[in-house]
């Protein structure tokens, strides 16, 4: 600033001669105060002096590489030995939502592309980036991990299919065999008949199935009662040992959740799952040892799942073909009424009966009460007649005492007079 000691200092350009601080001491003693030095070099040199590490290297999608981290946190276990675990097939070391989540974050073709076009030193690498490397050391290690994740599931699956279509052939060996079952249709299409008298349909030599549905569309005149109450009374009165039909039939509800085609469907996915291991246990020959205990591993398991399908696909076909004959049994077409509809409307059926019956049977204690309530109203008022007859009313004893009086005073007047 103009006249100022500044100004004299430079114009005097001394200002910066003979400096008496030692620049080296001042560094030692007071490191804070003195300003950063833009000078990269110098600030490279400072670092290193310093033991700072180098700058993680990332090549993968920020995002993607932050979601494989996370989910390696959650495996807990370095990388060698997760790739290990994976080719021993070791499911006491991963469980099938681990292995999902690594057949997730396999590298793609363009992250593998990125990482072998890397010349850089791969320690500086970020820890996606170091996971996708230890992933590409083995040959098609996705397929690898989706055999994996197959043997895992195989043994509930096929547990499950074999457990479904027991049920599904209990049920079919259980309705063909109930004579009660039997007894029941046969009485429906009796009233049925007996019902259409005189008309066309009153000489029925059947029925469809989902008529059996319609039994509670049909009301009495007093509106109090369906056909299926009807049906109810009657068998109660005359065919009681009917009425529990339904306990021949232990596995209908059950099957009625189960459905073929997803049956089918499942089916046939073990059974292209295991074509698939077979083609990655074939593929493996050729990838020399880091292949071997997976494919070790991968021979003990193939041996016994082929048993297994085989044996499921025979189970199959002979329920597949017992399904289609129930349904020609109850003389339906399979195409028009599927199996599942016909397992549908005989489960509704015994739902209907059953609370028909239960109806019926709480009426029929209601009308009990009612007639016993007035029986007994009846009887208490016979009983009060009785002892209203038995018992002289104040008329009767006035006029006694009337004609007692009456008595006495003519004695008292015989004896005046004598």
């Amino acid at each position: 600033m103009q006249g100022s000691l500044w100004e004299e200092l430079q114009r005097n350009d001394d200002s910066q001669s003979g400096s008496e601080f030692d620049l080296s001491e001042l560094e030692s003693l007071f490191p804070a105060a003195l300003p950063k030095s833009d000078d990269s070099s110098k600030s490279d040199s400072r670092r290193k002096s310093l033991g700072s590490k180098p700058e993680k290297v990332h090549l993968i999608e920020l995002r993607r590489a932050n979601n494989t981290e996370i989910m390696l946190t959650k495996v807990k276990m370095p990388l060698p030995e997760l790739v290990s675990a994976a080719l021993a097939l070791d499911q006491s070391t991963l469980d099938v939502d681990q292995v999902e989540n690594l057949i997730k974050f396999c590298p793609t073709k363009e992250e593998m592309e990125l990482l072998k076009n890397y010349t850089g030193d791969k320690e500086n690498l970020g820890k996606c980036e170091k996971f996708f490397l230890e992933l590409m050391k083995v040959p098609r290690m996705e397929s690898k991990l989706r055999v994996f994740s197959f043997k895992i599931q195989f043994g509930s699956q096929v547990a499950d299919l074999r457990k479904n279509l027991n049920t599904i052939d209990s049920s079919c060996n259980e309705i063909r065999s109930s004579l009660k079952l039997k007894e029941i249709m046969k009485k429906i299409l009796l009233l049925g008949n007996t019902l259409n008298q005189g008309t066309a349909r009153g000489a029925a030599v059947g029925f469809r199935l989902d008529s059996l549905l319609k039994l509670t569309d049909t009301r009495a005149t007093n509106n109090k009662m369906t056909l299926m109450h009807y049906l109810c009374k009657v068998l109660a009165v005359k065919s009681p040992q009917l009425l529990n039909f339904y306990e021949d039939l232990v596995s209908l509800e059950a099957t009625s959740k189960i459905q073929l085609k997803m049956l089918a469907e499942e089916m046939q996915a073990v059974s292209k799952g295991l074509e698939k291991v077979q083609l990655e246990y074939d593929a493996s020959e050729r990838d020399g040892p880091v292949s071997e205990i997976f494919r070790e591993k991968l021979k003990e398991f193939t041996d016994n799942a082929g048993a297994d399908v085989q044996s499921l696909s025979s189970l199959f076909s002979e329920v597949g073909k017992k399904a289609d004959a129930l349904i020609k049994y109850f003389g339906e077409d399979p195409v028009r009424c599927p199996f599942e509809q016909v397992i549908t409307t005989l489960l509704t059926f015994v739902t209907m009966f059953r609370k028909a019956h239960e109806e019926n049977r709480k009426q029929a204690e209601l009308d009990k009460k009612k007639a016993e309530k007035e029986a007994e109203a009846e009887k208490y008022k016979a009983q009060l007649a009785i002892k209203n007859e038995s018992k002289p009313t104040n008329t009767s004893r006035q006029a006694k005492q009337s004609d007692k009086t009456r008595a006495a005073s003519r004695r008292g007047k015989d004896i005046g007079v004598g």
